[in-house]
C-alpha cells in the first residue's frame, strides 16, 4: 500500500495511544497459563499481539473479545494442548522468543514459525538456554525459524545471556515457571522489567538482587483483570514529530512510564526536548501518565553502550530527528539493529539518503549530521513497521509530499497510526 504524507506546520491536540505491545504479549501468555479468566483492557491492536493470541488459541486456550477487552480463559501451567500444525507468530519476534519458553516445558512436540521477515531472525539466543534446561530444539540452519520444540521436564538453571535482551530474559523466566527449582538469569545490562512485574501480578515468586533475577518454579498463577498502559514505543513517533515541528503542542494520555523504559524520555529531555509528565498513577505495578511535548530547538547527541540497548527500538525515528537537530545524531554499539524486522541501519540510511540527507553507517553504527533539509521523496517501509512510521514522521518535516511504499507495515504494532497522525496534524 502506498500512503501519501504531506508536510505539516505542527502537531497539536491530545490523543490516547493503543496498549503497550510488550506488556500485551506478556499479559496474554501469562493469562493463558493462569487459573481462570483474565480480562485484559486496552490490549494492543497490533498484528504482533494478535499473533500471540492466535498462538495461545492454537494451544487450546479460549480467547474472547468483549466490549473492547480481551478475555483469556486460562487453564494453568499444564493446560496447553498439542497444536494442529505450525504455530504462526507472524512478524513477531516477541511471540516466538517468549512463547518458546513455555513450549519447551510441554510434553508434546510443537513447531513455531512466522513470515519471511521473522524467518531471517536468529534464534540461537533462546535455543542455547532452553537446550541447557532440557528441551530439544531444531531450527533451519541451526539458528532460524521455524523452530521444532520437543519439551518435557525442565531443570532450573542459572543463565547469563551474551547480550542484553528482554525477550531472552522472558523466555528463560517463562521456562523457569515450569521447573521444580529456582531459575536465575544474570543481567549485566538491565532490560525492561515488564516480565517481572507481570509475573508478580499473576502470583509468581520473583526476586531481583545485584543484577540477578530469580523465579521459583511451579507457582499457582491466578487470573487477573488488568489494563494495558499506552505504548511508549508508539509515543516515540509523536514525541519526535512534536519536537521538530515549530508550534507543536501535543499531549499523549495514559502512556506507560515504567522506569525500565523511560530512557527515551530521559535522553530526549537531556538533549533539549520539552517534555512534561503529569497525572502519574500506578496500576498493577506499572506507572502511567500523560506526556505533554512542545516544539524545541533540539540539540541532538550521542547514543552508545547501555543507552543504545535501552533505545534500540526508537533509533529509526531518533535518526530522523537527528537530521534536523542542531548537532546531529551518532549511534554506536547498535549491531542489534541489523537483525530486527529489517536491517535497520541499512533501511534508515537508505530512506534518509532518498530525502537528500547525508548519513554514514558501519556494521554497528550510524551517524547523521544535523541542520539538514528533508526533501520530498518516495520512501519505503521495507516491510518494517518502525521504518514506516519513522519516515511518515520525516515526511511531516519535508519540503513536499512524500509517499510511503509498504505503509501497511505499521499495522504490526499500531494499526491506527495514520488515523492518529491525521488527527493531530495541522497543515
Amino acid at each position: 500500500m502506498q500512503f501519501p504524507v504531506s508536510p505539516a506546520r505542527a502537531v497539536r491536540g491530545s490523543v490516547r495511544l493503543p496498549g503497550d505491545k510488550s506488556i500485551s504479549h506478556r499479559y496474554a501468555m501469562l493469562a493463558a497459563v493462569a487459573e481462570g479468566t483474565s480480562k485484559l483492557e486496552n490490549y494492543s491492536t497490533g498484528a504482533d499481539c494478535q499473533s500471540t493470541l492466535g498462538c495461545v488459541q492454537a494451544l487450546g486456550i479460549t480467547i474472547e473479545k468483549q466490549d473492547g477487552a480481551v478475555l483469556v480463559h486460562g487453564k494453568g501451567l499444564d493446560g496447553f494442548q498439542e497444536p494442529v500444525g505450525l504455530l504462526d507468530a507472524g512478524n513477531s519476534g516477541s511471540t516466538i522468543r517468549m512463547l518458546s519458553g513455555m513450549l519447551a516445558a510441554q510434553r508434546f512436540e510443537s513447531g513455531i514459525g512466522g513470515d519471511e521477515s521473522l524467518s531471517r531472525r536468529p534464534m540461537e539466543r533462546i535455543i542455547t538456554p532452553l537446550t541447557a534446561m532440557g528441551a530439544t530444539i531444531g531450527a533451519r540452519e541451526g539458528r532460524f525459524p521455524p523452530l521444532s520444540i520437543r519439551g518435557g521436564k525442565l531443570q532450573a538453571i542459572r543463565y547469563e545471556p551474551p547480550m542484553a535482551s528482554a525477550q531472552v530474559k522472558t523466555c528463560v523466566l517463562f521456562a523457569g515457571l515450569h521447573t521444580e527449582g529456582v531459575t536465575s538469569i544474570v543481567e549485566k545490562t538491565p532490560t525492561r522489567d515488564h516480565t517481572e512485574v507481570a509475573l508478580r501480578e499473576f502470583g509468581a515468586e520473583v526476586e531481583a538482587e545485584d543484577g540477578v533475577i530469580f523465579i521459583k518454579g511451579r507457582p499457582a498463577l491466578q487470573a487477573r483483570a488488568l489494563r494495558v498502559p499506552g505504548d511508549l514505543s508508539s509515543a516515540a513517533f509523536f514525541l519526535a514529530a512534536a519536537t521538530m515541528l515549530p508550534g507543536s503542542d501535543l499531549t499523549l494520555e495514559g502512556v506507560g512510564l515504567s522506569p525500565s523504559r523511560t530512557a527515551l524520555l530521559d535522553w530526549l529531555a537531556s538533549h533539549g526536548a520539552r517534555i512534561q509528565i503529569t497525572e502519574v498513577k500506578q496500576s498493577a505495578g506499572e506507572l502511567t501518565g500523560n506526556l505533554r511535548v512542545r516544539a524545541s530547538n533540539f540539540e541532538g547527541g550521542r547514543i552508545e553502550a547501555a543507552t543504545t540497548a535501552a533505545l534500540i527500538d526508537e533509533i529509526p525515528v531518533l535518526a530522523v530527528l537527528g537530521a534536523v537537530s542542531r548537532n546531529g545524531l551518532v549511534v554506536r554499539d547498535a549491531a542489534e539493529l541489523r537483525v530486527k524486522e529489517t536491517d535497520r541501519i541499512a533501511t534508515v540510511a537508505e530512506n534518509l539518503r532518498r530525502m537528500g540527507v547525508e548519513v554514514e553507517s558501519s556494521e554497528d553504527a550510524i551517524a547523521v549530521p544535523g541542520q539538514q533539509r528533508l526533501r520530498a521523496a518516495k520512501l519505503d517501509s521495507f516491510g518494517d513497521h518502525r521504518i514506516a512510521m519513522a519516515f511518515a514522521v520525516a515526511a511531516l518535516a519535508s519540503d513536499g509530499e512524500c509517499v510511503i511504499e509498504g505503509a501497511e507495515a505499521a499495522s504490526v504494532s499500531f494499526p491506527e497510526f495514520y488515523d492518529t497522525l491525521r488527527l493531530v496534524r495541522e497543515a
